[in-house]
């Protein structure tokens, strides 16, 4: 009689909201969570599996539809994780459950989501084939296009958990055709992909004036490393670059720190660099006053500029012009910075005057080993001037004095080229360079300023530079 009473209990006793899912009784499943909304991504005890993972992983659609078309208060986590960190197109695709695997990939599932042990569902959906010999869940999420080159924690594919005998032959005919296809895709998307690339390098290249060397540098890495993406997308082994250190040698003006911000991009744009940053440091934001201040100043700078680029301007005088000075702490600082150039963390780019650059080059025998790429920055002759001077009035930023105004059609290349040769000294031009192109046009604009009444309506006026206004630009500079 007691025995009875007791089984009477139990079977009185409630069901929860997973066993409904379980059992696929979604008249029941649906009082219930219509009558408790909470229970909407609840959690089983040991498992920690929401009624998703459940209904999906035994195939119970009506529930599984319901679920993904419930809205309020809340909806379902479709990415919820269990214990083992699956989720439901997890369980749906390690138990074969097609139709679940179907309805959860329209509804948005991520089809590489990883569990713990990295498998994705596609690794599971092979696992379950090989036992139940038939494929139909790997083929619905290969259709949806799922990485057939993923890999697991232990860096094995879900082709490289088939055998090699004849139970896996067709599961394995379709992974290797769906594997190529999807090569031969990303192969044309990286394509694609690099001509852009290549395209923006291009457009950031032509606001370069001179240094032909120089750009076909430029232009090979980019070339090399976007071919590298390429050859990755074709699934074959190649060894990772690592950008040279440079040093920059020529006068201020030259476009020097312009070109290394060019190269930021280029070498983030690549994939080599994980940001673009180019952190821009002299001798007083390396070096300390008092013995032991140098070094943590120092690595501040070089922590800063991790994952990107550290551009050491007027690198020479971090040595001292006499080798006896032994108060100078120039040398630590760049022995420091030394000491980082081999963990491939940063790329160093040493810029200062040919001459006393030298200076640096022979201070550390390491220096040349690291250091492997020398460019040459040539002073800007006059027509290379007039040149910038019109690219800078094309590439004005919004912050700019000069931003929305323009040169008259007088003023040519050929003409403004004139005008600074008449204009200037060569010694004016080699000292200053592009420089020389910015004070003149901030005078120019001045001058434009000046000669207009308050009376004048004319736009085309009002924002046009003419030759008059650079002539007097210039004149402004030689006094």
């Amino acid at each position: 009689m007691h025995k009875s009473q007791d089984q009477r209990q139990r079977s009185a006793k409630p069901a929860t909201i997973h066993a409904y899912a379980q059992s696929g009784d979604v008249v029941a499943f649906q009082r219930l969570l219509r009558e408790n909304p909470s229970l909407l991504n609840e959690r089983n005890p040991v498992m920690a599996q929401t009624p998703l993972h459940v209904s999906a992983g035994h195939n119970r659609t009506d529930v599984v539809k319901f679920l993904l078309s419930w809205q309020e208060p809340n909806r379902v986590e479709l990415e919820a994780k269990n214990m083992y960190g699956e989720t439901p197109l997890h369980m749906a695709a390690k138990n074969g459950c097609n139709e679940a695997t179907k309805l959860l990939l329209a509804h948005g599932a991520f089809i590489e989501a990883k569990a713990n042990n990295g498998m994705t569902p596609l690794h599971l959906a092979v696992w379950h084939s090989l036992r139940a010999e038939e494929c139909l869940t790997v083929q619905t999420l290969l259709e949806y296009n799922a990485d057939c080159s993923a890999k697991d924690n232990e860096g094995m594919t879900p082709m490289n958990h088939l055998s090699q005998g004849p139970e896996s032959k067709k599961l394995r005919e379709l992974l290797q055709q769906h594997l190529e296809e999807q090569r031969r895709r990303q192969a044309i998307e990286a394509c694609s992909e690099a001509k852009a690339k290549m395209y923006e390098l291009e457009n950031e290249i032509a606001n370069v004036v001179g240094l032909h060397d120089l750009k076909v540098q430029l232009r090979k890495w980019a070339k090399g490393m976007l071919l590298d993406e390429r050859r990755r997308a074709l699934g074959l082994q190649v060894g990772p670059r690592r950008p040279p250190h440079m040093a920059f040698l020529g006068n201020p003006g030259t476009g020097k720190t312009m070109v290394a911000r060019i190269l930021g991009k280029l070498l983030y744009m690549v994939g080599i660099l994980p940001t673009d940053k180019v952190t821009e440091v002299q001798r007083t934001d390396l070096v300390g006053e008092f013995v032991g201040h140098t070094g943590p100043k120092t690595r501040r700078k070089i922590q800063e500029a991790e994952g990107g680029i550290l551009f050491v301007d007027e690198a020479y005088r971090l040595i001292p012009m006499q080798k006896a000075d032994d108060k100078d702490y120039g040398l630590e600082a760049l022995e420091e910075i030394m000491s980082v150039m081999d963990t491939g963390k940063i790329v160093v780019i040493f810029a200062g005057y040919s001459e006393p650059m030298k200076r640096v080059i022979t201070s550390n025998e390491g220096f040349c080993r690291r250091v492997t790429k020398f460019f040459h920055f040539n002073d800007f002759s006059s027509s290379e001037l007039a040149e910038i001077l019109h690219i800078k009035m094309k590439n004005q930023a919004v912050e700019s004095l000069l931003y929305g105004f323009k040169l008259h059609n007088s003023c040519s290349v050929e003409v403004v080229s004139a005008l600074i040769e008449k204009g200037t000294t060569e010694k004016q031009r080699k000292e200053m360079n592009g420089g020389l192109v910015d004070t003149m046009l901030v005078n120019a604009r001045e001058n434009l300023d000046l000669r207009l009444s308050f009376d004048c309506i004319d736009i085309e006026e009002l924002l046009t530079i003419t030759l008059v206004d650079l002539e007097a630009g210039l004149q402004i500079l030689s006094q």
